[in-house]
């Protein structure tokens, strides 16, 4: 089934701005506006409630039955891989200030470092064909994941991966860079690999990825429908989780 709550999102986000301008291009006296600024409101609420409202995902292990289905997907190629940054176990909390470096940031744990290697080397032997080049945001967490996992050389680093707290401004830029990495056909024989963030997944697909749905080093598989979004195929688990897969920052 296609899903429904990547159009809807879109619909929640822009439908008082349709509204308002409806009520402007018209003419309406200021109550009139305020009611239907109210009404728009009580809309949008509903519209991104059916949106969020959904049981959340769960993470399928490669030797279960599902796993094992999906990892066969993988290696028939044409699909997205949006992989969450390794683990943080034990590392300080974003500073949210670029100029910092990697200082300033939450990065990977040394069992991460660890993790992401073993990742790369688990895709590999699993024969899971993947498209160059193997593209990672900026922050240190993701970018250090996909180096480690993948090699320097095959990764290319894209603000279209940012990290959501640190889009600031761009955060609308940075949701459309990522819905249209998740929707563009990719070619038979090769998957799209994106390493980034779970958060700006959670804004788009909504409560289908809370909570532990996407845990660190996890993969999220998209199967890409060009202009009628994404179809949401599962979460591999390729490698184990570590301490939940969910570490909070210190």
């Amino acid at each position: 089934m296609l899903f429904s709550a990547f159009d809807l999102v879109e619909m929640c986000r822009g439908f008082r701005l349709r509204l308002s301008f409806i009520v402007n291009t018209r003419g309406h006296v200021l109550m009139m506006r305020k009611l239907v600024g109210f009404l728009s409101v009580l809309i949008t609420a509903l519209l991104c409630a059916s949106a969020y409202a959904q049981p959340a995902i769960q993470t399928l292990n490669i030797e279960s039955d599902e796993g094992a289905a999906l990892l066969e997907r993988l290696r028939e190629g044409g699909l997205v891989m949006y992989i969450r940054h390794a683990d943080t176990t034990g590392q300080q909390c974003d500073t949210y200030n670029y100029s910092a470096g990697r200082e300033g940031q939450r990065n990977i744990s040394s069992m991460g470092r660890e993790q992401a290697a073993e990742l790369g080397k688990q895709i590999e032997e699993l024969g899971i064909p993947m498209a160059e080049p193997i593209l990672s945001g900026p922050v240190y967490r993701a970018r250090d994941t996909a180096e480690l996992a993948f090699g320097v050389d095959r990764v290319s680093v894209t603000d279209s991966l940012l990290a959501d707290d640190y889009a600031r401004g761009r955060l609308d830029w940075v949701l459309s860079e990522h819905r249209r990495l998740f929707s563009e056909p990719v070619g038979q024989g090769e998957n799209r690999v994106l390493v980034g963030h779970r958060t700006p997944a959670q804004m788009i697909f909504g409560s289908i990825l809370s909570g532990t749905s996407l845990p660190e080093a996890g993969v999220l598989v998209l199967e890409p429908r060009g202009s009628e979004g994404t179809e949401m195929l599962g979460v591999l688990e390729i490698v184990p989780a570590i301490n939940g897969g969910n570490p909070p920052c210190l």
